[in-house]
């Protein structure tokens, strides 16, 4: 098993590629996944630039696998002329296919997953075609992956929360549908991206196998949160900014000007900004600026979503997760007049410190605690509690050190630690410690062949004596 980081959705495409390799092992990442945009490469006809490509490769040295996600976007090689967002068709297949089949012998043999953009179904924002030149295209890609390295795999791009939110017969659902129907043999993996409330993510990856395929291995290619869609009370509040946000072309130096230019994006979120002390705290903590108060709730949720997200995953048989996301894009503030900014500005696990990655929010620690946790894992196993119906048990196969058992109970995702928590019991032999995900140590005792600990809204991880306080803080 390997618990990922997604480095973000570019690299060395908004400014100098930075050092990032060193502080993703710190945190235990087996696993990183990178954005390659074709025109990064390949800038003009047949002239290659493999600056990029180098930087990356230099900073994934470890025992890390990589995944590589590559988009289809360049200002000529395109039906729709861009350098960042929405990829679309190749003009030419053979020239598509001659980019991939020289970034694959670049690498080396070092990356093993390489992925057809992400998120095609998601038209006009991260894929400007239809279904069938999706195929086309996921064929050319795995023909050049299998000519330069037999050994790596092939992931269909990502299938999002656009598809596992909507009904059977959705335009999503319907592309994703005719992908695996007409492309299954040019893809070894499918990629599932995994947002909203953590407690879908069971029901998400039986969409995914039912779309894929039930031999289809699943990989998770993102995963975080908080994010918006997950409160019903925002919704009104952003109905404005939803509906003027746009889904246009956009090219790095088109996405330059418009910081200096008033869009209707940008007056609806400065009108967003302008009623921020009225907004509901599910919304304002997710905003630039907001309280300390609520910005250490959201913290908070995103470290226990990260935990709750993962076990979930690994106990339906996923081996690979990868988390949304290591890091800011570019040193410096970010745009909070970007309705991107909104959905997926907070979920960073690091952030910079000039230009070096030096500082660590409150998810990383709890990263690095469940990575280390479940290092050398070999089985995550959901258990039934029926006289504890909102109690979520998992048993962790360790088998160099003793299984691992992690508790939380179910509660509202903003409130819920408000809430006075629930005694839980279960079997249990010999001594036991604890830590929750935050690596404080949480009291637990032990008689009669049980376990007793206070439960409630954030994760808590149970072990053998001796072992679960390597982790902990006192």
């Amino acid at each position: 098993m390997r618990l990922g980081v997604v480095r973000g959705v570019s690299y060395g495409l908004f400014g100098p590629p930075t050092e990032f390799g060193p502080q993703a092992r710190a945190l235990g990442a087996g696993l990183v996944r990178a954005y390659v945009y074709w025109g990064q490469v390949e800038p003009h006809p047949g002239e290659y630039t493999w600056d990029t490509v180098d930087a990356l490769m230099r900073q994934l040295h470890g025992d890390e696998e990589v995944w590589i996600t590559v988009v289809s976007s360049s200002r000529w090689a395109t039906r729709t002329p861009t350098d960042f967002l929405p990829p679309s068709p190749a003009r030419d297949a053979a020239a598509y296919g001659e980019f991939i089949r020289r970034l694959v012998h670049r690498c080396g043999g070092r990356v093993r997953m390489w992925q057809c953009d992400n998120e095609p179904s998601n038209i006009g924002l991260t894929w400007a075609g239809t279904a069938s030149e999706y195929v086309t295209q996921l064929r050319a890609m795995h023909a050049a992956v299998r000519d330069a390295d037999r050994r790596a795999e092939v992931v269909l791009g990502g299938c999002g929360y656009d598809v596992l939110s909507s009904p059977p017969g959705s335009p999503q659902r319907q592309f994703f549908d005719e992908v695996c129907r007409t492309g299954r043999d040019a893809f070894d993996l499918f990629s599932v991206n995994l947002y909203g409330d953590p407690h879908r993510v069971p029901g998400d990856i039986a969409q995914a196998r039912a779309i894929a395929g039930e031999d289809t291995e699943i990989v998770v290619g993102e995963h975080g949160g908080p994010m918006l869609f997950e409160f019903p009370a925002v919704e009104a509040a952003l109905h404005q900014v939803m509906t003027t946000a746009t889904l246009d072309t956009q090219d790095t130096d088109e996405l330059r000007a418009r910081m200096d230019q008033e869009t209707p994006e940008r007056r609806a979120m400065q009108a967003l900004y302008a009623r921020m002390p009225e907004l509901p705290a599910e919304l304002r903590m997710l905003m630039a600026g907001c309280a300390p108060a609520l910005e250490a709730r959201r913290h908070r949720i995103a470290a226990r979503q990260l935990v709750m997200r993962t076990l979930l995953a690994l106990s339906c048989g996923v081996r690979r997760t990868a988390y949304w996301c290591l890091a800011p894009e570019v040193p410096g503030t970010p745009d909070h007049l970007q309705m991107m900014h909104l959905l997926t500005g907070k979920l960073a696990l690091l952030d910079y410190e000039g230009t070096t990655l030096g500082v660590r929010h409150p998810a990383a620690d709890t990263f690095a605690l469940l990575a280390a946790q479940l290092a050398g894992a070999t089985r995550v196993t959901r258990l039934d509690a029926p006289d504890q119906p909102e109690l979520f048990a998992f048993r962790i196969e360790r088998p160099a050190r003793g299984p691992l058992l992690v508790l939380w109970q179910r509660r509202d995702t903003f409130s819920g630690e408000d809430e006075p928590p629930a005694t839980a019991t279960w079997p249990w032999d010999g001594g036991a410690e604890a830590v929750d995900a935050f690596g404080d140590r949480h009291e637990v005792t032990v008689g009669g062949g049980h376990l007793r600990l206070a439960v409630g809204a954030t994760p808590v991880l149970i072990s053998q004596s001796g072992d679960a306080t390597s982790s902990a803080r006192t």
